[in-house]
């Protein structure tokens, strides 16, 4: 009998440790692709009161200990981490039953330990970017994003197969490390919209005034208080948009610009309409997306934009800055409103549209959860993916490396 594929990702966060988007992503995928008959095995960095090893749902989780040197930075605590994974998943490939036929690296963060696993045991390297530093601070300005930079064009030469998120990603990476077209492949990212199972039914009323009185409408940001998701054009519509609306806006996420947002805010003197939560808990947020009479993503730069989905899932309403992969999530004026990047006129004129025109609400709304369950189910993205790896393997066993 022919045994099932034997798949090694590797992650440096993963539930209960969550820094962005490649969490979820690499949880839901991995679990999709065990219900579809992979092996997998995700090497990730330790949490506290995680344990070293669990079996999730067919899933073999891995938490290495990522802090055992003092670093003087991020750059090298990434690095020294990288070294003690490639050791730690090492160990675990070389003891396991099969042999590992795929290694799958997400984003740069685990790029030397999976250019390294890829060498000792002469296996291909499946490579998920996620992001580019080029992107994300739109050029490179100081010495760390060229070496985040100069490590990404490395990992995307060394892998076999670049997986990019949206015909967007695509694009933007092969402009940005001059890869061939044959190299790279778009699988999109995933939602599970059974997260928002049974909210409907629960009595969010005690919850939402938590964050808005009744008569509030809420509008809701979830993500990183960084420049590149936006927010400061968001903070920047709320004056607009109170002009026409009584609403909260509720901030999900922290960051470097929190402190400057909030001193915005200030200066507004609007203290009482915007809320900065921090972080929110797991359980809380599917509730407060929920609750959220408007979700709004202003990024600048958005290879994807995760959190998105998840607000179709909940059916909550969605704003949209038209940018990267968001412009292929949604149809304007049919399951939301794309706005103009980086123009918070742009911004407050869409949220203030679906605020006030009921009927649209309830139709975007409709219309991006039927989306969510044709083209952005975990099950079928788990498909494409071991679709992927079966071609990668077909062509390894032609090389001369098999």
């Amino acid at each position: 009998m022919k045994r099932p594929l034997n798949v090694m990702m590797l992650s440096w966060e993963y539930p209960p440790r969550v820094i962005g988007g490649i969490s979820p992503h690499v949880f839901f995928l991995s679990k999709s692709l065990a219900k579809n008959g992979v092996k997998v095995h995700v090497v990730t960095c330790d949490f506290p009161d995680a344990p070293a090893h669990e079996v999730i749902d067919g899933v073999e989780v891995y938490r290495i200990d990522s802090y055992k040197n003092p670093s003087p930075d991020f750059a090298t605590w990434v690095y020294l981490m990288n070294l003690n994974m490639q050791k730690e998943a090492a160990a675990i490939a070389a003891k396991l039953p099969d042999e590992i036929d795929v290694f799958h690296a997400h984003d740069w963060l685990v790029a030397t330990a999976g250019i390294g696993l890829k060498h000792v045991f002469r296996k291909p390297l499946l490579v998920t970017m996620h992001s580019t530093e080029i992107g994300r601070r739109d050029g490179l300005h100081t010495t760390t994003e060229k070496m985040i930079n100069e490590t990404e064009a490395w990992l995307t030469y060394e892998a076999w197969r670049v997986v990019c998120c949206s015909d967007y990603m695509m694009q933007h990476v092969k402009w940005a490390f001059g890869l061939p077209n044959d190299k790279l492949v778009m699988v999109p990212n995933g939602v599970n919209p059974h997260v928002y199972d049974g909210l409907e039914k629960q009595d969010l009323t005690a919850f939402r005034r938590t964050f808005a009185l009744p008569e509030e409408k809420i509008i809701l940001y979830v993500g990183r208080l960084v420049y590149e998701k936006g927010i400061h054009i968001l903070i920047n519509a709320v004056p607009k948009v109170l002009e026409k609306v009584n609403a909260k806006f509720v901030i999900v996420g922290s960051g470097y610009m929190k402190e400057q947002l909030s001193n915005i805010v200030k200066s507004m003197g609007l203290e009482h309409k915007v809320l900065f939560t921090g972080f929110v808990e797991e359980e809380n947020l599917p509730k407060l997306q929920k609750c959220a009479d408007v979700s709004v993503v202003p990024s600048l730069f958005e290879p994807f934009g995760i959190v998105a989905l998840e607000a179709m899932a909940a059916k909550s309403p969605i704003v949209v800055s038209d940018t990267g992969g968001l412009s292929e999530i949604v149809d304007h004026d049919q399951s939301g409103i794309k706005a103009y990047p980086n123009n918070a006129d742009s911004l407050a004129w869409g949220i203030t549209k679906i605020l006030l025109d009921e009927n649209f609400r309830n139709r975007v709304r409709e219309n991006a959860y039927k989306k969510i369950l044709e083209k952005y189910d975990w099950n079928k993205i788990a498909q494409q993916t071991r679709h992927v790896y079966e071609g990668i393997l077909g062509e390894y066993s032609k090389s001369f490396w098999a």
